[in-house]
């Protein structure tokens, strides 16, 4: 059993990204491997995965393992099983990120989103209605930032959500622990105003993929 503290923590935007890799290949594995001649990576770092064919693999970082020149590993995923992973349907691109800016003044951050959804049906002959899991709603996550127009990551924000662009975000946790997400910033431009309190604004990022977790 494991406990994550959150005081300490450090929260960061991406900056950039590299080029993306094509990804022939991807095998039903744990973790799977995927096949991107040349790709240019080393242990650890931060790529987003997109596939065709595999809707948890789409959008989503991941800490890769670099195995040879032409193959790397997706760590921490599970892809064995083939009625949800087909084999042979895995392929896509991986993109790395370039770089990060990290997010100041962090007040809080709230998820949510992310739980099952339902539909329900109501057959004639029964008096009591029946619940049908059919996945789940979407996620997001909300920043309350001290609100400074002036500061880098911010205005790097500001930017983003003016067009509503993607990024990635990498959550640094006491205790040698990541955590990722790749989504639309949005960013509200007027800040509230509460007695005894800072000016704040929030930012909500709409979460693509999973949201994905490890430990160093």
């Amino acid at each position: 059993m494991s406990y994550y503290p959150v005081t300490g923590s450090k929260f960061f935007v991406s900056s950039g990204f590299a080029s993306a890799k094509t990804i022939s290949a991807v095998t039903n594995a744990a973790p799977p491997v995927c096949t991107s001649t040349a790709h240019g990576y080393s242990d650890l770092d931060e790529v987003l995965i997109a596939t065709s064919g595999w809707e948890d693999l789409a959008y989503s970082m991941f800490r890769v393992n670099q195995l040879t020149t032409d193959t790397f590993e997706c760590t921490g995923f599970d892809a064995t099983d083939t009625d949800w992973y087909p084999a042979g349907s895995g392929a896509g691109t991986a993109t790395k990120v370039s770089g990060w800016t990290e997010l100041g003044q962090v007040l809080g951050v709230t998820a949510s989103g992310g739980d099952p959804k339902n539909i329900t049906v109501s057959p004639l002959n029964r008096r009591t209605d029946i619940l049908i899991p059919v996945g789940f709603n979407p996620s997001s996550l909300q920043f309350e930032l001290g609100f400074d127009p002036a500061l880098a990551d911010q205005v790097a924000l500001a930017t983003a959500s003016r067009s509503l662009d993607k990024r990635a975000f990498k959550f640094t946790l006491p205790g040698s622990a990541y955590a990722y997400c790749y989504g639309t910033v949005s960013m509200a431009p007027i800040p509230t105003f509460d007695t005894g309190s800072v000016m704040r604004r929030t930012v909500n990022i709409s979460i693509d993929g999973l949201f994905t977790f490890f430990t160093a």
